[in-house]
C-alpha cells in the first residue's frame, strides 16, 4: 500500500448545543486534536465546508447546518494489512485480527484499519465492537443494519473468551474478579481507564490453562465490556500482561513513562465469541485458533498452529 492514503472527508451535522457558536472556536473545542491555529490554516486552505460554501471560520453556526472537512491525503501509520475470514454468511462477517492493526478508524489511522480492510471484500459491513489495537482475534461485522440491531440487543449474553499470558504464577486456579473500571490519573493524557473504586462496574472470571516458568497462560471470559477490562484485572489480581507498556500491578497506569493505551507489546487474544445469530436465533460458536505463544503445550502437540 502506498505510504500515503486517498484523503476523506469528515461529517457532522451543527447540534443544538453547537448553535449559536463561531465557527472556528467550534472546530479547535470539538476536534481538539488539533489547535486553532491549524484549524484556520484548514479553512484558509479551502478543506472546511460550511453548506456546501467553502468557510471562512468567523461563520455563526446554525442547528442543522452541514459541516465537512475534505481532509487531503497523509501518511499514515504502519499497520500489518491482513485478517483471516473465520465465517461468512448473509448476516455476519467474523475474522481474525492481527495484533498491531486497530479495528476502526482514528488516531491517524484510516485506511490501514480493519474495517477498511473488511469492507474493501465485504462492502457495507461495519464492526459491531472493537478490539484494542495490541489485541488479535475475533471481530465481528454486521452485513446489514437489521442484523447489527439484533446483535446490539443480544450482545450481553454473547460469550467472549479471551486468551492472555500474564507475569507471575497464578497461585490460583480461577479467580472472580469485579474490580470496577473508572477514570485514572495519567501523566501524559491526563486520564486514562484503570482499576478506580467509585468506577464503573466490571466483572471478569479467569483460569488458569497452563502455568510456565515466570508466567501463567490464562483463559478469561468477560461479564461487562469496559474498555482494557482484561488488562486492568488481570494488573489488579497482581499479573499483568506480559510486556504491558500502560497496566502495573494493582491495575493502574504505571508511574514512570508509562505507555498509551493502544501501545502493543502484550498478548492478548480474542479466543472465542458465542452469540444468538440474527437470522434463525440458534446459538453459534466461533474460533480464532491464538498464536503460538499463547498456545498451551497440549494443544502444540495436539496440532496447534
Amino acid at each position: 500500500m502506498s505510504p500515503s492514503n486517498s484523503g476523506h472527508c469528515y461529517r457532522s451535522i451543527i447540534d443544538i448545543q453547537a448553535a449559536g457558536s463561531r465557527l472556528l472556536t467550534h472546530l479547535a473545542e470539538r476536534f481538539d486534536h488539533s489547535p486553532l491555529a491549524e484549524w484556520q490554516t484548514r479553512l484558509e486552505a479551502g478543506e472546511i465546508t460550511l453548506n456546501g460554501i467553502p468557510a471562512r471560520g468567523d461563520e455563526i453556526l446554525a442547528a442543522g447546518q452541514e459541516l465537512l472537512w475534505w481532509r487531503p491525503p497523509w501518511e499514515e501509520p504502519s499497520a500489518p494489512l491482513h485478517f483471516e475470514l473465520i465465517h461468512a454468511d448473509a448476516d455476519l462477517v467474523l475474522v481474525s485480527k492481527p495484533s498491531g492493526l486497530p479495528t476502526l478508524p482514528g488516531g491517524g489511522f484510516h485506511e490501514n484499519s480493519l474495517q477498511a480492510l473488511v469492507q474493501r471484500e465485504f462492502p457495507g459491513v461495519h464492526a459491531v465492537h472493537r478490539l484494542g489495537r495490541g489485541t488479535s482475534g475475533l471481530v465481528l461485522f454486521a452485513r446489514h443494519s437489521r442484523a447489527a440491531r439484533v446483535i446490539c440487543t443480544s450482545w450481553a449474553t454473547a460469550g467472549k473468551t479471551y486468551r492472555a499470558l500474564s507475569q507471575g504464577v497464578a497461585a490460583l486456579d480461577r479467580y472472580e474478579i469485579g474490580v470496577p473500571i473508572g477514570p485514572q490519573f495519567h501523566p501524559r493524557l491526563g486520564e486514562v481507564f484503570a482499576a478506580n473504586p467509585e468506577g464503573k462496574r466490571a466483572y471478569s472470571v479467569a483460569w488458569v490453562v497452563e502455568r510456565r516458568a515466570e508466567t501463567t497462560l490464562f483463559d478469561v471470559e468477560l461479564g461487562t465490556g469496559r474498555p482494557h477490562q482484561i488488562r486492568i484485572h488481570l494488573a489488579a489480581i497482581g499479573q499483568p500482561l506480559v510486556g504491558d507498556p500502560l497496566y502495573t500491578v494493582g491495575g493502574f497506569p504505571l508511574r514512570d513513562d508509562p505507555g498509551l493505551p493502544g501501545d502493543g507489546g502484550y498478548w492478548l487474544h480474542a479466543h472465542r465469541l458465542s452469540l444468538v445469530h440474527p437470522t434463525d436465533g440458534d446459538r453459534r460458536e466461533f474460533v480464532a485458533p491464538p498464536p503460538r505463544i499463547l498456545l498451551t503445550e497440549g494443544e502444540l502437540c495436539a496440532g496447534g498452529a
